[in-house]
């Protein structure tokens, strides 16, 4: 959870965790009946009951800044990671638009994230099978872990990759792009079902590159 590199100050990181542990309470083990829709910003507006948010890093008008509540993202970015890998439909998600700070991981995942703003963008996803799930949220001294649970074990295994990961440059401006791919397999002979291309993502990169990174021209 804590990012050491983001070149702000190591508070706003520590803030940014007790923000997530207040948010997750909105909806740690709440059920995912069928046919209903989780949606990450109406169950957030219930965080007030569990404290106050401290000041985290937000990006505004493509500035990074300390706001109260900032850092939030990071739980709907796992979430979102969490349902790509269940059977539920997602519903509405919507990319981040700049990438200011470079990931904590250097193998992390690439364009698996959820931008959220109460009232005008959220997460949200469908659960149109026969299966109840429960979404669970833990924490220890540096993770944050989120599960996905259901009432019937699922038969297959699904896996999220990247694919012909580049830089790129345009019109002055630098993009990270990637293909997100899902791979489906059998849980048990781990034999492949199915792969398919999620989508293309592509995000402008808002901090400098060590020189040796490769940048194609578009």
């Amino acid at each position: 959870m804590i990012n050491e590199e983001s070149g702000y100050a190591i508070v706003y990181q520590k803030n940014k965790v007790d923000n997530l542990k207040i948010l997750s309470k909105t909806m740690n083990q709440i059920y995912i009946y069928p046919n209903e829709t989780f949606s990450f910003c109406y169950l957030a507006q219930q965080r007030k009951k569990y404290g106050k948010y401290k000041k985290g890093l937000v990006l505004i008008d493509g500035k990074i800044v300390a706001r109260k509540g900032g850092g939030i993202c990071h739980l709907s970015n796992t979430l979102y990671y969490a349902f790509l890998k269940t059977p539920l439909t997602i519903v509405e998600r919507h990319a981040h638009k700049v990438k200011s700070l470079p990931s904590p991981d250097r193998g992390a995942l690439e364009g698996v994230d959820a931008t959220i703003s109460s009232g005008w963008l959220d997460l949200k996803v469908r659960n149109n099978t026969k299966n109840t799930y429960q979404i669970s949220i833990t924490f220890d001294e540096e993770n944050m872990y989120v599960c996905i649970l259901a009432s019937e074990e699922a038969k297959e295994e699904v896996l999220i990759s990247n694919r012909n990961f580049k830089y790129a440059r345009k019109q002055g401006k630098i993009f990270e792009m990637v293909e997100v791919i899902r791979t489906i397999k059998d849980k048990q002979t781990k034999k492949e079902l199915k792969q398919e291309k999620l989508y293309d993502e592509m995000v402008e990169v808002d901090y400098p590159l060590p020189q040796e990174i490769e940048i194609e021209e578009l």
